[in-house]
C-alpha cells in the first residue's frame, strides 16, 4: 500500500495507519468494509490521491492516474497532474497540465493521449512517453460549463474516438450553475450537431451580473441571458457538444458520429468493436428540472461504419428525451419542483435509442471497462463505475440517497447488471463514521495480466442542497483480484 502526499512523494504504510489517516473527512480506508462477489479479494493499493479522474495502462504495465485539479467544481486549489505508478510500486509525477485537468487517457504509438477540461474548450493532448513532450492535438471542444470531455479511446480501426459533454444541465443555461460561471465563461453554451428549430421556450431566472431584483431570460443553444424565438433555426455544427466524433491520431479527418448525448466521458470497446457511451441522468434542479430520468449505456452505431461515411449522426434525445425514449415533459418525468419541462426542439431528430443499459436516477455514472480476460472471470461484462447521487442537490427524493457509491458488471446483450463492488453499509464510506470502503468509485481499468481490476476513488464528494464539496487527498486507487 502507498500514501500519497501533497509533496509528490510515496511510502509503504500499514494497515493500522490506513485506519488513523491524516484526513478529517475520510480518516479511514479499509478493503474489509467493501464486498465483492466470493473468490475475490480487494485491497488499497494507494490514498491520499486529490480528485482523481482516470487510469489506463501503458504498454509496459505502468498505471497512470491523473488528478484532475481545481478544474473541478468548490475545492481548494489543487494541480491537475498525471502520476505514474510502475510495476515495482514507484509512484511519481509524470506531467503536469498547466491549461487544464486531465479527464481520459489512452496509448498509441509510444505516446500517451489526454482529455483535457479547461476554459471555453476541452482539448486532446499527446505525451511522448519517452521525451514527455506535449502537442496539442485538437482544442476546439466547445466546453465552458458543466460536463466532461469524454475518451479518448482508440478503436479496431486504429482511428480515435473521444465526446464533450453539455455546457448546461438539462438544456439551458442558469445562473445557479455552480460550474458554469457566467462571470468566467458568459458566452459558453450548448451547440446541436444538426440543424434544428426551437419552440420559443425561455427560463426566467435572476441575473447574478446585475443588482438585484433584475431578472432575464435565457433560451436553449444561447449564451445565457439571451432568449430564443419561435421557428428560429439553430444551426448544427461539426463541433457541437453533447456528443462523440472519431478522427486520425494526429486530429485529422474528424467525424461526428452521435450527438444529444448529455455527458459521453466514459466510452469503451468491446472485442466486436461496438462503441459504448457511458451517460449521465438529467437532474431534478434549475433551470429546467426533470425527474426520475434514468442513467444509461449507449451503443453507438455509426461507429462500425467505415470512416468518413457518416452521413447523418444519431441523436440520443438530450435535451428532450430521457433515458426511456419518452418526453421529458411526460407525467412519468414530472419533477417535484417546478413544473414539467417545455420541449425546446421542434423539429428533433429520429431517436437513436434503445439503451443497451439503464440505472436507477441520480447514480453517478462514472467510466466504463469492457472485460477481455478469461482471468479475471465475467469476460465480456461491461465494468460501469457508478459515481454516486448528489442528493439533496440534484433530486429531492429520499429514497436516492444512496445510489451508486458502486461498480456494476453489465452483461450488454440483456441489460441485466450484477452489484459487483460495494460497500458492507450502502453510500459512502464518510457517511458512516468509522467506515473505510467506496466514496464515489470513478473510472476502472483491467491489469495487463488480466487477473486484477484497478478501480479509482474520486474521494469525498460531499452534496448539500446548494452545493457540492470535493476534498483533496481523499482519493484512493483499489485493486480486485480474482483468488
Amino acid at each position: 500500500m502507498t500514501l500519497a502526499s501533497s509533496v509528490f512523494s510515496a511510502a509503504p504504510t500499514s494497515r493500522e495507519r490506513l485506519r488513523h489517516l491524516p484526513t478529517t473527512v475520510r480518516p479511514t480506508v479499509d478493503a474489509a468494509d467493501i464486498r465483492v462477489p466470493e473468490g475475490y479479494t480487494v485491497e488499497a493499493l494507494v490514498v491520499g490521491l486529490s480528485l482523481p479522474t482516470t487510469l489506463e495502462f501503458a504498454p509496459d504495465g505502468t498505471l497512470f492516474i491523473a488528478e484532475g485539479g481545481s478544474t473541478w467544481p468548490t475545492r481548494p486549489g489543487m494541480p491537475p497532474r498525471i502520476l505514474t505508478l510502475d510495476p515495482a510500486g514507484r509512484l511519481e509525477v509524470f506531467a503536469t497540465e498547466d491549461l487544464a485537468g486531465p479527464r481520459g487517457f489512452a496509448f498509441r504509438d509510444g505516446a500517451l493521449y489526454a482529455s483535457a477540461k479547461g476554459g471555453y474548450f476541452s482539448r486532446i493532448v499527446r505525451y511522448d512517453l519517452a521525451t514527455r513532450e506535449r502537442t496539442v492535438i485538437l482544442d476546439c471542444l466547445p466546453n465552458g460549463g458543466w460536463h466532461e470531455p469524454g475518451g479518448p479511446v482508440f478503436g479496431p480501426d486504429g482511428l480515435m474516438y473521444f465526446g464533450q459533454g453539455s455546457v448546461t444541465i438539462q438544456g439551458i443555461t442558469g445562473p445557479a450553475d455552480f460550474t458554469v460561471d457566467v462571470a468566467k465563461h458568459p458566452l459558453a453554451h450548448d451547440i446541436p450537431g444538426q440543424d434544428i428549430t426551437l419552440t420559443g421556450a425561455n427560463d426566467w431566472s435572476r441575473d447574478p451580473t446585475a443588482p438585484y431584483p433584475f431578472l432575464t431570460e435565457t433560451g436553449p443553444y444561447k449564451p445565457y441571458g439571451t432568449r430564443a424565438e419561435k421557428g428560429e433555426v439553430i444551426r448544427g455544427e461539426l463541433w457541437c457538444n453533447a456528443a462523440v466524433w472519431r478522427s486520425r491520431p494526429d486530429g485529422s479527418e474528424p467525424e461526428l458520429l452521435a450527438w444529444g448525448i448529455r455527458n459521453p466521458w466514459g466510452m469503451t470497446f468491446d472485442e466486436d468493436g461496438e462503441l459504448y457511451v457511458v451517460d449521465l441522468c438529467m437532474e431534478e434542479k434549475d433551470p429546467r428540472p426533470v425527474g426520475q430520468d434514468p442513467g444509461k449505456v449507449w451503443r453507438v452505431k455509426n461507429a462500425r461504419v467505415p470512416h468518413g461515411s457518416v452521413e447523418t449522426p444519431e441523436w440520443f434525445g438530450f435535451p428532450d428525451i430521457a433515458g426511456d425514449g419518452l418526453p421529458v415533459w411526460d407525467e412519468k418525468h414530472r419533477p417535484l419542483r417546478g413544473p414539467l419541462p417545455q420541449p425546446l426542439i421542434e423539429n428533433p431528430p429520429p431517436w437513436a435509442g434503445p439503451a443497451v443499459y439503464l440505472n436507477e436516477p441520480h447514480t453517478g455514472n462514472g467510466k466504463i471497462a469492457y472485460c477481455p480476460h478469461d482471468a479475471f472471470g465475467r469476460r465480456g461484462r461491461l465494468f460501469l463505475c457508478q459515481f454516486g447521487t448528489y442528493w439533496p442537490l440534484n433530486s429531492m427524493r429520499p429514497d436516492q440517497q444512496n445510489n451508486g457509491f458502486n461498480v456494476v458488471a453489465i452483461d450488454p446483450q440483456t441489460g441485466e447488471a450484477e452489484n459487483f463492488m460495494r460497500n458492507r453499509v450502502p453510500g459512502p464510506a464518510s457517511a458512516h463514521p468509522g467506515q473505510g470502503g467506496l466514496e464515489r468509485p470513478v473510472d476502472c481499468a483491467f491489469s495487463p495480466d488480466g487477473r486484477s481490476l484497478y478501480v479509482l476513488d474520486f474521494g469525498v464528494n460531499a452534496a448539500n442542497k446548494r452545493n457540492v464539496v470535493a476534498y483533496a487527498h481523499t482519493g484512493v486507487l483499489w485493486r480486485v483480484t480474482r483468488q
